[in-house]
């Protein structure tokens, strides 16, 4: 089947995977409007609203809907619950004090990795000694 050049024009390729994401993982942002039960969380009464505008979480998961909507797993501190929210309903936290709490999570696993292979390595050294 060929399209002419007006009917080619009409047709448009999916560019989801050319726009990348508005949030990263990891990233502080802030509930711009609430987000209100649609009756798919059956411990809240439909239209109960599950987490107030202004609400401050973090990104943990980036995925999508119907394969055309963005979605983002929000891990919202205060409220302890994680809830998917568009880019519409979102906007970055920028730290104004510079603290990276992604990258402050990683120094502290480098730091508990190094104690226990010093941990290890001075264990298996008394170890061989005793022998």
């Amino acid at each position: 089947m060929e399209f002419t050049h007006a009917q080619a024009s009409q047709i448009s390729a999916s560019t989801k995977d050319e726009i990348l994401p508005a949030f990263r993982l990891g990233q502080r942002v802030r509930m711009s409007k609430p987000i209100r039960n649609d009756g798919s969380n059956p411990f809240n009464e439909p239209n109960e609203i599950l987490v107030p505008a202004g609400a401050e979480g973090y990104v943990k998961f980036i995925g999508d809907w119907l394969q055309v909507i963005r979605i983002y797993e929000v891990h919202f501190i205060e409220e302890g619950d994680t809830y998917g929210c568009r880019e519409a309903e979102l906007e970055a936290i920028e730290d104004l004090d510079g603290y990276d709490e992604v990258e402050e999570e990683l120094r502290w696993v480098r730091e508990h990795r190094a104690e226990r292979a010093a941990q290890k390595a001075t264990l298996e050294q008394s170890q061989n000694e005793g022998e």
